[in-house]
């Protein structure tokens, strides 16, 4: 029982929650910047380039023949997923940025002096009232 309780007490930590909750998010990120630059920037640089696709850029090595399909180096979807890649590291740098950056800020702001107890108000009092005589 005792490997059951430690399993339950891992899976219940709030890290563990976390990373999942952040893997999850991060595969849909994924697909966005996927689509992004498959659907929306990709399609421009290729009419810039003359009217090329680069999802059907390749080499072929050996033509198919009968059932047996061509062999082909495949380098403009290479080139779509470092495009991929890049975005993705970009976006991640500046939202890790920011977060710096507001961290940092919250670190500098000023602190509030906490209010006195009510003891070291009396006290204060009392040490007033001695100078004052």
């Amino acid at each position: 029982m005792g490997m059951m309780s430690e399993f339950k007490a891992f899976a219940i930590k709030g890290n563990v929650v976390d990373m999942a909750v952040g893997i999850i998010v991060g595969a849909a990120f994924g697909k966005i910047v996927s689509s992004f630059v498959k659907d929306i920037i990709m399609p421009p640089i290729g009419v810039m380039m003359g009217g090329v696709d680069f999802a059907d850029l390749a080499v072929t090595i050996q033509e198919a023949a009968g059932e047996i399909p061509a062999v082909a180096i495949r380098y403009g979807a290479f080139i779509q997923t470092i495009v991929d890649f890049i975005i993705v590291a970009l976006a991640i740098f500046v939202a890790v940025k920011v977060m710096n950056s507001m961290k940092k800020a919250e670190e500098e702001a000023p602190k509030a002096d906490p209010l006195p107890s009510n003891e070291e108000v009396l006290l204060t009092e009392i040490r007033n009232l001695l100078k004052n005589k």
